[in-house]
């Protein structure tokens, strides 16, 4: 059996940036507030008429991770497309990516698992390479939030938080099995699936033609919801707790880890895992202050930013971790 491993790495994020500052002149917030209680200084926002969509975007991250990659675009095997803000309800950006990448009639596959939705499209493309089935993968993590939030005070609680932006990997088959990807551990915990959440449009519950004849100008239910608090309570203790089953699965130790990058949904919270795995600065990758929480993206950008700043080395054990609506969570591990 193989392992994977990932051979290139791009991001791509609008040139728009929308600063603490300038939210406090869209919605009663101030910039203080925003850094105490996430760490976030800016975001950046889709602006309208600009071309960028989660699909271009995505689009964008993925040619530089082919360039990077060494191998031609025609070489790759199948698209898995993580996602909660894709072009359209249906069908989803994966088939978008094959047409404007102009590659053949390949399999593309589109993962619904927010902000761990990058973390479960690694482990879905590692399990296909290690079986054989296929041998290079282009895993894409593309969000745009900008479009769909609510810039009224009434929303300030979630839209200060989410940013806009892409990234993409490519894996490959990798014979050492001391190398690539060791592992991939993932949850789930549906019970608290309303804690984060957007309700409309949604067949079990408000669909379109119920929008339209409402026409109710104060229906939150197609603006996302979320708990803070509770959503801060459970994604410490996950956090902590896949990270350490990644570890124990691999024979390792907290301090095995040369890199960690966790999904950037709130500094408070990266800090605090941090802290509980005796962790350096140089040992943990941080971007939310720039780009704000970019769900199923901010782990690839990361990633990305992380390698091309020289923080990871062949040789380094690599970790990322993430925590979202779902409630899902995951963890990889990997030999750099």
């Amino acid at each position: 059996m193989y392992n994977s491993k990932i051979i290139g790495l791009g991001k791509y994020v609008p040139d728009h940036v929308v600063t603490n500052h300038d939210l406090s002149k869209m919605m009663d917030t101030n910039d203080e507030w925003i850094q105490e209680r996430t760490g976030i200084q800016e975001r950046r926002w889709v602006k309208e008429g600009s071309g960028d969509t989660t699909a271009t975007m995505g689009v964008k991250a993925a040619k530089i991770a082919i360039e990077r990659s060494g191998i031609d675009k025609d070489d790759i095997d199948f698209i898995i497309f993580a996602t909660l803000s894709p072009d359209m309800y249906f069908p989803g950006p994966g088939v978008q990516v094959q047409h404007a990448l102009d590659i053949k009639t390949i399999g593309a596959l589109d993962v619904r698992n927010q902000c761990s939705g990058f973390v479960y499209a690694l482990s879905v493309a590692d399990n296909f390479i290690k079986t054989g089935m296929y041998k290079n993968i282009l895993v894409i993590g593309s969000e745009l939030h900008s479009h769909g939030l609510d810039k009224t005070t009434r929303g300030r609680g979630v839209s200060v938080i989410f940013g806009d932006g892409a990234g993409a990997a490519v894996l490959t088959r990798e014979e050492d099995n001391s190398k690539g990807i060791l592992s991939t551990h993932l949850h789930s915990q549906g019970e608290h699936a309303e804690e984060l959440v957007l309700t409309a449009p949604g067949m079990g519950t408000r669909w379109v033609n119920d929008i339209l004849a409402d026409n109710d100008p104060n229906d939150q239910s197609y603006y996302p919801y979320m708990n803070g608090q509770f959503v801060f309570k459970n994604a410490v203790v996950r956090f902590s707790e896949v990270i350490m089953e990644g570890l124990m699965k691999n024979n390792l130790t907290p301090d095995a880890i040369d890199m960690l990058i966790p999904h950037q949904a709130n500094l408070r919270i990266a800090q605090f895992i941090q802290k509980k795995f005796n962790l350096n600065d140089d040992q943990v990758f941080n971007n939310i202050q720039k780009y704000g929480n970019t769900t199923a993206a901010s782990i690839p950008i990361a990633l990305t930013e992380a390698w091309e700043e020289g923080k990871i080395k062949a040789g380094d054990t690599v970790v990322l971790a993430a925590f979202g609506s779902g409630f899902t969570w995951g963890s990889v591990i990997i030999k750099w």
